[in-house]
């Protein structure tokens, strides 16, 4: 067996959980293995620690899953994309969608830098509007100069 289905065998369900999580939303921490491990030993130590205070086992579940992705419920991958799958599913076809985010992400880049998306509350802010559309004016130049790629 390679090193990396091993690791993969090796985690726990909040391990791949999070693995999951974070590759769905292109987050870096990704490849930490380590960042990983910590994050899914913590959920797991929050559940039983919860289970041990006689919380019934959904609060528990609830409690472990909201430490395992405290600060990894936004990424600027899936901002983007729902910008782009939201404001210009006439532009860009939903077979394509996927690389070109892939793409316009470094471009866009910068434009994410006065917002603080480790904040789980983050979509219900001012600045997650504020931030949404800026993305949307950002894709809409882009499209507008250069078309899809």
């Amino acid at each position: 067996m390679n090193r990396k289905k091993q690791a993969q065998t090796e985690l726990s369900y909040y391990g791949l959980y999070l693995l999951n999580h974070l590759r769905e939303n292109r987050f870096p921490q990704a490849s930490d293995a380590d960042f990983i491990r910590e994050r899914a030993d913590h959920a797991a130590e929050v559940y039983e620690q919860a289970r041990r205070d006689d919380l019934f086992a959904d609060a528990a579940q609830e409690l472990a899953m909201s430490a395992l992705l405290k600060g990894l419920r936004f990424s600027k991958y899936s901002i983007l994309y729902d910008v782009v799958d939201s404001e210009f599913p006439l532009e860009v076809a939903v077979e394509d969608q996927e690389a070109f985010v892939k793409n316009l992400l470094p471009l866009v880049d910068n434009v994410y830098s006065i917002y603080d998306l480790t904040d789980d509350d983050f979509a219900q802010s001012p600045d997650y509007d504020q931030l949404y559309t800026e993305l949307t004016g950002a894709v809409a130049l882009f499209i507008e100069s250069n078309g899809i790629q």
